[in-house]
Protein backbone atom coordinates (compact mmCIF):
# COMPACT_ATOMS: atom_id res chain seq x y z
CA UNK A 1 0.00 0.00 0.00
CA UNK A 2 1.20 3.80 -0.54
CA UNK A 3 0.51 6.07 2.72
CA UNK A 4 1.17 9.94 2.68
CA UNK A 5 2.57 11.32 5.86
CA UNK A 6 1.63 15.00 6.04
CA UNK A 7 3.61 17.22 8.72
CA UNK A 8 6.34 18.76 10.31
CA UNK A 9 9.56 16.98 9.74
CA UNK A 10 9.65 15.91 13.08
CA UNK A 11 6.11 14.76 13.40
CA UNK A 12 6.15 12.26 10.35
CA UNK A 13 9.56 10.89 11.66
CA UNK A 14 8.07 10.08 14.62
CA UNK A 15 4.84 8.44 12.45
CA UNK A 16 7.30 6.65 10.56
CA UNK A 17 8.95 5.38 13.10
CA UNK A 18 5.55 4.37 14.53
CA UNK A 19 4.07 2.85 11.30
CA UNK A 20 7.17 0.46 10.97
CA UNK A 21 5.89 -1.46 14.41
CA UNK A 22 3.63 -2.98 12.28
CA UNK A 23 4.11 -2.37 8.69
CA UNK A 24 7.00 -3.07 6.62
CA UNK A 25 8.07 -0.73 5.09
CA UNK A 26 9.63 -0.98 1.67
CA UNK A 27 10.42 2.28 0.13
CA UNK A 28 10.40 6.17 1.66
CA UNK A 29 10.21 9.03 -0.48
CA UNK A 30 12.12 12.19 -0.07
CA UNK A 31 10.20 14.88 1.41
CA UNK A 32 8.01 17.48 -0.37
CA UNK A 33 8.05 20.55 1.04
CA UNK A 34 4.62 22.56 1.03
CA UNK A 35 4.26 25.32 -0.66
CA UNK A 36 5.70 28.66 2.01
CA UNK A 37 5.38 29.76 4.41
CA UNK A 38 3.61 26.13 5.42
CA UNK A 39 6.61 24.37 6.99
CA UNK A 40 5.12 20.73 6.78
CA UNK A 41 6.48 18.63 4.20
CA UNK A 42 5.03 15.55 3.34
CA UNK A 43 6.47 11.65 2.51
CA UNK A 44 5.12 9.07 0.71
CA UNK A 45 5.53 5.39 2.14
CA UNK A 46 5.20 2.15 0.22
CA UNK A 47 4.46 -0.83 2.70
CA UNK A 48 3.22 -4.15 3.65
CA UNK A 49 1.48 -5.27 7.09
CA UNK A 50 3.66 -7.16 8.96
CA UNK A 51 2.13 -10.78 10.19
CA UNK A 52 3.86 -10.87 13.49
CA UNK A 53 2.54 -7.26 13.98
CA UNK A 54 -0.94 -8.85 13.63
CA UNK A 55 -1.10 -11.62 16.31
Amino acid sequence: MRIRLHGTPAGTAATLAARARVLTIQHVSRPYPDRPPSTWHRIYIDATRREDACK
